[in-house]
């Protein structure tokens, strides 16, 4: 699906990009050859101008005149040999007179209207772009000049760019589909990441609801079958016990799912940052003194007049440091020490719960934050649904805040906390 996915993307792509870059070299193509055709006929302009300036015009009787030929085209100014250019001069009949051309054409084969007219064409013998002049004195035809430039001189630099342009723009399509192929795969990754994320994170949540859900039908059924008042009563207990675990599990799901839709609800107001930590610790003193853990609090001295002051909700910020409390006894063995300790490391409030238990695998730290992910159950004797990380990463983002581990095996772990500070007095 995903591959599919990918091959149709970067083929639009390609098509895309190809369609304007054929289209960018197609005007580039038509813009160089309507260039080099008006520098050929500007060049054809300009020398039958020059040349014009230099007839000898005779006069004769009659109000007559006469174009004096051997005095007007000499044999060393009629081929300009730089631009190629060659001269013809017709008789008013249209018979060649004169010539630079070494295959000129005898008669003038190109109709002419009446007046004055500049024409151009081609000889279709020797592939020339041509401007033909009629010169008139007086409204007497003394005939026409025509001026030759080679045509090779247009077709073959577009000849040449046709070809450049070709190979550059197989060049440039294949380097497309690549690139193409290539930024389609890096678009693809988040959503394959996410979709494996989701078809993990689906089968781990039924799994986790399976097992409760069967216990709870077992237990029901042991309870409608038995008549002793006494079992009845224990499959009650059982039911109800795990039907509030249940409870939590789907709360803790719907909050995950909340938190990833960006419609958790949060009552934004300033706490003071300490006296939460201070209640959370006392009310985990309990479960503590039951597995044989200190848990102390160190709040960093400061100025007097500095307060712990920040922006978030007390039941979110109550509930991140709960669940992380909560992970650090569970991985505490007896008679050892939980500590938290605030501090401040601007812009932030730094809250650091450090544990003194067998600590994480190297391997293990870029997955601890993973909806169900459960470490070594060596490591981990408890039986939680694996999603008091989660949510506390998801309450840590939700406040823009940072939430890192840090831990190697035998020495413990500790999770920093980075919760932005607010105004202080």
């Amino acid at each position: 699906m995903f591959q599919a996915t990918r091959r149709r993307l970067a083929l639009w792509y390609t098509l895309v990009t190809a369609l304007l870059l054929i289209l960018f070299a197609t005007g580039v193509y038509f813009y160089a050859r309507q260039t080099l055709i008006e520098r050929v006929d500007d060049t054809l302009k300009h020398v039958a101008e020059v040349v014009h300036r230099s007839l000898v015009i005779q006069p004769l009787e009659d109000r007559r005149y006469r174009l004096n030929v051997e005095a007007s085209f000499r044999p060393n100014s009629a081929s300009i040999e730089d631009d190629h250019i060659d001269l013809e001069w017709f008789s008013p009949q249209g018979v060649l007179l004169w010539s630079t051309l070494s295959q000129p054409e005898l008669t003038l084969r190109q109709p002419l209207p009446l007046g004055k007219t500049a024409s151009l064409g081609f000889s279709p013998d020797h592939l020339l772009r041509q401007l033909t002049e009629r010169l008139e004195e007086n409204r007497q035809v003394l005939g026409y000049l025509r001026v030759s430039h080679p045509w090779f001189e247009v077709t073959k630099p577009i000849r040449q760019l046709l070809w450049d342009l070709t190979l550059g723009l197989l060049v440039l399509i294949a380097t497309v589909a690549g690139t193409g192929w290539f930024l389609s795969g890096l678009a693809m990754a988040p959503i394959r990441d996410s979709y494996q994320s989701l078809k993990q994170f689906t089968a781990d949540a039924s799994h986790e609801l399976r097992n409760p859900i069967a216990v709870i039908q077992t237990n029901a059924q042991t309870a409608l079958a038995d008549s002793d008042q006494d079992s009845q009563q224990q499959a009650l207990r059982v039911i109800e016990r795990l039907s509030r675990r249940l409870g939590s599990l789907v709360n803790d799901l719907l909050f995950l799912a909340r938190s990833d839709s960006g419609t958790l609800q949060t009552d934004d107001q300033e706490i003071p940052l300490d006296a939460l930590l201070l209640a959370v610790v006392e009310e985990q003193q309990l479960s503590a003194r039951q597995q044989d853990v200190t848990l102390t609090l160190e709040i960093a001295p400061t100025a007097p007049e500095t307060s712990f002051d920040l922006r978030g909700d007390w039941d979110q910020l109550a509930r991140l440091f709960t669940n992380l409390i909560a992970n650090a006894l569970s991985h505490s063995p007896p008679q050892s020490q939980v500590r938290l300790a605030l501090a401040p490391q601007p812009p932030y409030w730094q809250v650091t719960v450090k544990d003194q238990g067998a600590g994480i695998a190297p391997e293990e730290l870029p997955h601890l934050f993973e909806r169900f992910y459960r470490g070594d159950p060596a490591r981990s004797p408890s039986s939680g649904a694996g999603l008091g990380l989660a949510i506390a990463q998801a309450i840590v983002q939700t406040h823009q805040g940072q939430i890192k581990v840090k831990s190697q095996p035998g020495q413990g772990a500790a999770f920093i906390v980075l919760l932005p500070q607010g105004p202080t007095s």
